[in-house]
């Protein structure tokens, strides 16, 4: 399988297909060519897509290599089953192996097979142990290698085992019949889980030995470490030095030269006096290093030139590339191909530069990036892309994004955008709409709007999607970038990839002039927003009731809006902080304004209170005698109130919320519907489910009827709506709420054991009730722990809930030591 375009590898695979990738001065191919032969494949296919020449050119009809090579060429893609559904005229006669070519390995092939053919199955999936296997398709296995689950890219919740795919498989010729000519299919999603339904012999076999998906930068780098520390066997070019130097032919290398191994001089190379060249350092052929050069780490490929006192620690360096005298590269710089950097210009860390480009002498580049640490690796965190403004996200950085996600849309069509009061937000978001009218996108542009109306507005639009930009409520330094779909809901975790991939290679569409978006400034928003909220309540029943409130609204942008709400209800409303600030904003506290509204709730004898959340979203109320109602007991009280004015109703809540909530809904003829905790997964459960209401832990209350995403100023009017109806002051429901009792613990994990912590878990519960929704959650009769790894830390946290708040402290302790017991 050698048909990969590998972008998280651009730019060094910019121009070369990622097989042809040189790991230790080889094509990864080349590697998996030589596995191939040693277990006695000699008649080799090989399926090519991007670039497909060059693998053609090297590796010829394979006799060179001591094998038969014929090559099926991929037009279109048609997925990983498809592709090889596109050689079959070379395969339908016998047995065959599957596997890919650009991948580090030295799995024993020849032990898969014999396992194959032992348990006469029709087809084996190779699997490997992976300490990080959030990038994997995962796969549970029973004690007999027999295939029970696949996990296709699963988030740190649905990690329950540590197996994962490597893309290496024994397939039987009747395949074949579950694969469909000419339509993308693929093993993993579409043929492999088939198999398993009809009940064919389908079995995992997993492998000891190295298996590295040299699939990002880092990882290429670390496959280089591990080559030179002898942790797969693969056959290293060049004569060995007995101290951990391999030279190849022809390497001249001055005796005032010094080279500390582990490393790799390619054929032809030449080192100067004076030169440093230090451990896991790779050289490809023909590579010249002037005197007093200083090499740390870096691996270098063919034809490069190093001149004098050049220094590089913990880099890449593309084919014939030129860095002239002093001239300087920092940790995990790439430079693609035929690149030029001047004298004494300095390339600082992570700064990627694309091939055939020039630096200038004398030039600092500085273009530092921070969304690849270790605890968030991805350009897109809980809520969007985050950052210190103006460091971190920079308009540079905005205007980009924008553009690689309007590149995902069709030409001509229109987004929404907003923000909150601030000038960085405002800065920003200009940044953003550049970006979309360059990519050919029109934007509709709300200016200073909470998130919901931006919502509401992409609905009832008929707009392609959303963007808004605010200030982050926990950090005021910083700002977050929201994109909403054509529903008005978050974009899903495959938009979000799909919008990495092309930022990350800067793959933009530039239209042309006359195809350059629009800019326009829809009307009455509000008022729109204001109606079809209001035709979901009977406002004629809140009027009647004149009800009394005290109303926080945080600084934010609700202030725009609610006057406008409040005018159809005819309520009292003491209005607090009822303007937009961003200094004030900026310092929102939510607990000490709740406890202010308390105050003024019994002082004003208010029927309830509420205090807004700054970007509207989110609500704490406080009933009639003051009481600050947390957001379980809010929870709670709302559940109570659709479930005696609804019937049938469908709830949507978060795993963890407490089993009371499902006992009261049950009484009651409800159905609860179980969601994973992110707000995305809750708002596409109450988007698509028939779901009447849905509710995070955190404050947000979601009313699909008007709208299936957090809205405060919903949440507030149908409060009102749901107390008119039933005519009972807000305490008597606080009073109804039963006891219940929750704790939480937070349990230091490495990345790389998370998902040992959840195979051996689940492997240790087998016996207790689960329910995998989102991590594990384990059931007893008196309660139960749930168990998820965080998703940007290296953690795994535990909540449990018990008959006391002694019993649920003691259910998470035991857990947490239980987790603590398998990472020693």
């Amino acid at each position: 399988m050698a048909g990969g375009e590998g972008t998280r590898l651009r730019p060094l695979t910019s121009n070369q297909p990622k097989p042809m990738m040189p790991v230790v001065n080889r094509p990864m191919m080349e590697h998996i060519v030589a596995l191939l032969r040693q277990h006695g494949f000699e008649d080799i296919v090989v399926t090519v897509a991007f670039l497909a020449n060059s693998i053609r050119t090297y590796f010829g009809d394979g006799s060179e290599f001591g094998v038969r090579m014929v090559y099926a060429t991929e037009e279109t893609p048609l997925g990983t089953a498809g592709s090889v559904r596109n050689a079959m005229a070379e395969l339908r006669d016998e047995r065959f192996l599957v596997i890919s070519g650009d991948v580090l390995t030295d799995i024993d092939l020849s032990a898969i097979v014999r396992f194959h053919e032992e348990r006469g199955a029709m087809a084996t999936i190779g699997l490997k142990a992976m300490e990080d296997p959030l990038e994997f398709g995962i796969v549970i296995t029973k004690e007999d290698g027999a295939i029970e689950r696949f996990l296709e890219k699963p988030t740190w919740g649905q990690v329950f085992s540590d197996t994962i795919n490597t893309g290496i498989y024994v397939l039987e010729p009747e395949i074949f019949d579950y694969i469909e000519a000419d339509t993308p299919v693929d093993f993993s999603s579409d043929v492999f889980p088939q198999l398993l339904e009809d009940g064919r012999p389908l079995f995992g076999y997993v492998a000891d030995g190295y298996w590295e998906d040299v699939g990002t930068l880092e990882a290429y780098a670390r496959a280089h470490q591990d080559v030179l520390d002898g942790k797969v066997a693969i056959e290293l070019p060049g004569f060995g030095m007995g101290d951990g130097v391999w030279l190849g032919e022809g390497c001249d290398v001055h005796p005032d030269a010094r080279i500390d191994g582990p490393a790799v001089l390619g054929d032809y190379c030449k080192v100067e006096a004076g030169a440093h060249i230090r451990e896991y350092t790779v050289l490809g052929q023909n590579v010249m290093v002037g005197g007093d050069a200083f090499l740390e780490r870096a691996i270098v490929h063919d034809n490069a030139y190093l001149g004098r006192a050049v220094r590089l620690r913990g880099c890449v360096v593309g084919r014939s590339t030129d860095l002239r005298e002093g001239a300087a590269c920092e940790e995990g710089v790439v430079l693609g191909d035929e690149c030029f950097v001047g004298e004494h210009a300095v390339i600082n860390p992570s700064v990627k530069v694309y091939p055939f480009k020039t630096i200038e002498a004398g030039a600092i580049i500085n273009s530092s990036i921070v969304w690849e640490s270790r605890g968030a690796r991805h350009l897109f965190g809980r809520r969007g892309v985050s950052g210190l403004a103006n460091v971190d996200l920079s308009p540079e950085l905005a205007m980009k994004v924008a553009m690689a996600w309007g590149t995902t849309l069709p030409k001509g069509s229109t987004v929404t955008t907003s923000r909150d009061s601030s000038r960085a937000a405002r800065t920003l978001k200009r940044a953003v709409m550049v970006g979309l009218n360059a990519a050919g996108v029109n934007v509709d542009d709300l200016e200073v709007a909470p998130v919901p109306v931006t919502r509401f507005q992409v609905r009832g639009q008929r707009t392609h999607g959303g963007i808004t930009v605010r200030l982050d409520e926990a950090n005021p330094q910083a700002v977050t970038i929201r994109f909403f779909d054509e529903a008005g809901l978050d974009i899903d975790e495959s938009a979000q990839r799909k919008v990495e991939r092309l930022y990350y290679r800067e793959d933009f569409r530039r239209v042309f002039a006359a195809d350059m978006g629009d800019i326009g400034f829809p009307p009455r928003a509000v008022e729109y927003y204001t109606a079809a909220l209001m035709a979901t309540v009977d406002g004629q029943a809140i009027r009647g009731a004149r009800f009394k409130a005290v109303l926080d609204y945080s600084y934010g942008s609700t202030s725009f809006v609610m006057p406008n709400v409040l005018a159809k209800l005819g309520a009292d409303v003491l209005a607090v902080n009822p303007y937009a600030s961003t200094a004030e904003a900026a310092t929102f506290d939510r607990k000490a304004s709740a406890e202010k509204v308390s105050a003024l709730v019994i002082a004003a004898d208010a029927d309830l209170g509420v205090v807004l959340s700054p970007d509207g979203e989110n609500v704490t109320m406080i009933d009639d005698t003051g009481k600050v109602l947390s957001d379980d007991e809010m929870l709670f009280v709302l559940v109570s109130l659709i479930c005696s004015t609804t019937d049938s109703a469908r709830i949507a809540v978060p795993v963890a919320v407490s089993q009371e909530v499902e006992r009261f809904a049950a009484a009651h003829g409800a159905e609860i519907v179980w969601t994973k905790l992110s707000s995305s997964n809750l708002m596409d459960a109450a988007n698509t489910g028939g779901v009447t209401f849905a509710a995070s832990q955190e404050g947000g209350y979601i009313f699909p009827d008007f709208l299936p995403a957090y809205d405060g100023t919903a949440s507030f009017v149908k409060m009102l709506g749901l107390l008119a109806r039933t005519g009972l002051p807000l305490s008597k429901l606080v009073a109804s709420v039963p006891p219940f009792h929750q704790a939480h613990e937070v349990v230091p994990t490495p990345w790389e054991h998370k998902g040992l912590v959840m195979r051996s878990l689940v492997e240790a519960s087998k016996d207790e009730e689960m329910v995998l929704v989102d991590g594990v959650k384990l059931v007893h009769p008196d309660g139960w722990a749930l168990v998820i790894p965080d998703p940007d830390e290296p953690s795994t946290h535990v909540w449990a809930e018990a008959e006391s708040a002694a019993a649920a402290s003691a259910k998470a302790h035991e857990v947490a030591v239980r987790i603590q017991s398998l990472l020693h």
